[in-house]
């Protein structure tokens, strides 16, 4: 009878200690993949929530130093027609994101022909609460010389306040931050473009802004209550792509519109042969009478 050779106790030790090192660092390595970025940058994100309510009541204080609340910008045009509002979320003294998402904007805008404080406002608010409303002035003047608009100043704010009031309008709008022990703080890059009745209407990600997204934005916040017809119809063969950052032709509709145009051209060419046909059998009774 043939035995099968057995493992040596020092094999036997072998096999038990590299399965130990193996339960001890797999779930280690594991978690590493899963995560997959620093440990500064866990917890940061934008979560997508259409539709969110924001909370208007937050107090902050603005540039001037003036107690105010959110909803004291949301205002209505020359026509009695309530503005959207852009809303940049960050803070002052960023070393680098926070301006690059700001210079965009602005950028952006300068390409837009509608101004702000006219059409729509521009909202900053600071999510770090050790900044004054003397340094929210000075970022804002600068901004303004920038967008260099007349009656731009009457639509931009920059708010600072309590770190409860910052942190409940980005906990509305799913802005998930957090403050690193050398006291700045990680965040994303976006603009949160916001309904007159306070209401999340778009997020739009990174720091360059294309004037006919925001454009496009603005028109689709006021739903339809800015703009041309032709602005309208724009919007409504556009819907916003966030892997491309802009807003991109909707195909079903496009399609919907090459239905009708088909359908319209069939139908004039058949009332077209139709009608000379009829013409063509009124001519042969006028030619035989009876």
């Amino acid at each position: 009878m043939t035995h099968r050779p057995s493992l040596t106790s020092s094999a036997l030790r072998a096999c038990v200690t590299l399965a130990a090192v193996l339960t001890a660092t797999v779930p280690a390595a594991a978690q590493l993949i899963n995560t997959g970025v620093p440990a500064e940058l866990q917890g940061v994100d934008i979560i997508d929530m259409p539709n969110a309510q924001l909370p208007l009541d937050t107090p902050f204080i603005d540039e001037d130093g003036r107690d105010v609340m959110l909803r004291d910008f949301f205002k209505k045009d020359a026509n009695g027609n309530e503005k959207p509002v852009l809303l940049q979320l960050g803070y002052y003294k960023c070393p680098m994101l926070c301006g690059l998402v700001l210079n965009g904007l602005v950028d952006g805008l300068e390409g837009v022909d509608w101004t702000a404080g006219e059409t729509f406002e521009v909202v900053a608010i600071s999510i770090n609460p050790r900044e004054t409303p003397e340094l929210a002035r000075v970022k804002r003047d600068g901004y303004l010389l920038e967008y260099n608009r007349p009656g731009g100043v009457k639509g931009f704010h920059f708010l600072t306040g309590p770190a409860s009031s910052s942190h409940l309008i980005a906990e509305s709008v799913g802005f998930k931050f957090r403050e690193q022990d050398n006291g700045e703080y990680s965040h994303a890059a976006a603009v949160f473009v916001v309904t007159p009745d306070g209401r999340l209407s778009r997020c739009l990600y990174g720091n360059k802004f294309e004037p006919k997204d925001l454009r496009l934005a603005i028109l689709e916040a006021s739903e339809g209550k800015i703009g041309s017809t032709l602005d309208r119809f724009i919007l409504w063969c556009h819907m916003y792509d966030p892997d491309s950052k802009s807003y991109v032709p909707f195909a079903r509709r496009i399609m919907q519109i090459g239905g009708v145009i088909t359908l319209l051209i069939l139908g004039t060419g058949l009332g077209w042969f139709l009608l000379q046909d009829g013409r063509k059998l009124r001519g042969r009774a006028g030619a035989h009478p009876v």
